[in-house]
C-alpha cells in the first residue's frame, strides 16, 4: 500500500455479514464441487419479499418520465415528507412539521454515521448498547469518540438497567443509542422504559437516539417521540426496509427537532446528491398502504417465526415467546461460544444462523435466525440441523 490508513480505520474491522458472506461464497463453490447444496443463510435480516405493487409501478412511471433523472433535493421531494408526517401522524400518533423536522435518508444506516459526524469529537462519550446494532459502535469508534457500553440482560428482558445508569460516569456523554423494538434480542416496546429514557436523557442533557426499523414486524408500532418532552432531546430513525420489503432501495428518515436536523443536513449535503426521484415517488405508495399491507407481512412472519422457534428447540435454545421483529434469539445451552456452534452447524448442516457475539460480549451465548426466508427454506434448515443434532456425537 502506497499510503497508510486513516488512523480511525485502526478501530473498526470489516462488517462480520461481509467476511462472512465471503467464507459463505467459499464454502458453496466446494459444495457445488461435491454435488451438495448450497448453504441456507439464515443471517442477515434481508427481506425476500417485493414490495407492494403500487409502489413498483411509481418507480417504473417515474423512470419513463422525462427530466427525472438528474440530481435531487438533499432534504426530499415535498410528497415523500409529507407521506413521512402523514405516515408518523397515523401509525405513531405523532405530528411531525415535514419542512424541518423529517430529513429522509438513504437507509437509516447511513443517518447513524451522518448523526455521529455531525455532533462527536474526539473524546466525546457516546452510550450504546450492549448487546446492539454494530454500527453503532463502529461509527463511534471511526469518529474517534468513547464508547461506553451499557448493559442489557436477559434477566431484565434487554431493558436498560437504569439504576446502573446513573451510577455511570456520564461526564462528556453527548449521544445515547437505543433501538426499541430491539434487535438482535426481539424485545418489544415497553411505554414505561421510554418514558424512563426520555427523562434520563433530560437530565443528563444527552441526545437520545431509538433507531425503530422494527416497528411493524411482529410487534405494535410505538414511538419515542410520542412520550411528553421526548421531542427536547430525542430524535428518531426509521426505515421502509423491514416494513416495506425495501431493503435494497435504501429509503430511511431521522425525525425529531429542527435544530440538530440542520445540523445532520450539513454533513450529508457532502456526502451525496439526493436520491433517485422515483425511489422517493415510490415510498410515497409505500407509506400510504393500507393496515392489509402490515397484516399480510405478519400472517407469513409468524408462519416462519414458528420454524425457527422449532429449530431453536432443536438446539436446546432458550427464547422469549413474546419477542418479535425479523428474528428469533436464543440462548445457547452448551459450554462453547455461539460462534464455535455457528460454526459446527454452518459446516456440519449447511446452514449459517449468526452468533450473537457480533452484538456484543452480552450476545456470546447466544444464536439469532432471520425470518428472511420462506417457510419450505426454513423448513429444509430445520430438518438439516435435527439431522446435525442427531449425528454430532
Amino acid at each position: 500500500m502506497i499510503i497508510e490508513p486513516a488512523r480511525r480505520t485502526l478501530s473498526v474491522k470489516e462488517y462480520y455479514f461481509s467476511r462472512k458472506n465471503r467464507e459463505i461464497s467459499q464454502l458453496n463453490a466446494n459444495r457445488a464441487a461435491q454435488g451438495k447444496d448450497p448453504v441456507i443463510n439464515l443471517g442477515i435480516g434481508s427481506p425476500d419479499g417485493s414490495p407492494s405493487p403500487e409502489a413498483v409501478e411509481a418507480l417504473c412511471r417515474c423512470a419513463r418520465r422525462p427530466g427525472v433523472h438528474g440530481y435531487q433535493s438533499y432534504t426530499g421531494i415535498p410528497q415523500l415528507r409529507e407521506a413521512m408526517a402523514a405516515w408518523y401522524a397515523k401509525w405513531y400518533g405523532v405530528q411531525l412539521d415535514p419542512a424541518s423536522e423529517i430529513q429522509p435518508l438513504m437507509g437509516s444506516k447511513e443517518g447513524i454515521l451522518l448523526l455521529s459526524l455531525a455532533f462527536l469529537n474526539p473524546g466525546d462519550k457516546v452510550l450504546v448498547p450492549n448487546p446492539g446494532y454494530p454500527t453503532y459502535t463502529s461509527a463511534t469508534r471511526m469518529c474517534e469518540a468513547e464508547l461506553v457500553s451499557y448493559d442489557l440482560v436477559e434477566a431484565d428482558g434487554w431493558y436498560p438497567d437504569f439504576d446502573a445508569l446513573e451510577k455511570m460516569d456520564l461526564d462528556g456523554v453527548k449521544i445515547m443509542w437505543t433501538n426499541y423494538p430491539n434487535m438482535p434480542t426481539g424485545a418489544p416496546v415497553r411505554r414505561d422504559v421510554f418514558e424512563k429514557l426520555v427523562d434520563f436523557a433530560r437530565r443528563h442533557g444527552i441526545l437520545l437516539v431509538n433507531d425503530n426499523p422494527y416497528g411493524f414486524i411482529l410487534n405494535e408500532p410505538q414511538s419515542i417521540l410520542s412520550v411528553p418532552g421526548a421531542r427536547e432531546v430525542c430524535l428518531e430513525m426509521n426505515s421502509l426496509s423491514k416494513s416495506h420489503n425495501m431493503a435494497g432501495w435504501r429509503v430511511g428518515m431521522m425525525v425529531g427537532a429542527a435544530d440538530v436536523l440542520r445540523e445532520l443536513l450539513k454533513v450529508k449535503t457532502q456526502m451525496d446528491s439526493g436520491m433517485f426521484r422515483g425511489i422517493q415517488e415510490a415510498a410515497v405508495e409505500a407509506l400510504n398502504a393500507p393496515q392489509t399491507w402490515y397484516s399480510t407481512l405478519n400472517e407469513e412472519y409468524r408462519r416462519r417465526q414458528a420454524v425457527a422457534r422449532r429449530i431453536m428447540d432443536t438446539l436446546g435454545c432458550v427464547y422469549d415467546p413474546a419477542a418479535g421483529g425479523l428474528y428469533v434469539w436464543g440462548r445457547i445451552p452448551c459450554a462453547e461460544t455461539a460462534e464455535a456452534l455457528s460454526d459446527r452447524i454452518l459446516y456440519g448442516a449447511g446452514v449459517f444462523l449468526t452468533p450473537g457475539f457480533i452484538f456484543g460480549s452480552n450476545g456470546e451465548k447466544h444464536l439469532r435466525i432471520s425470518l428472511c426466508a420462506d417457510v419450505p427454506t426454513l423448513e429444509r434448515a430445520y430438518g438439516k440441523i435435527l439431522h446435525f443434532v442427531q449425528n454430532d456425537r
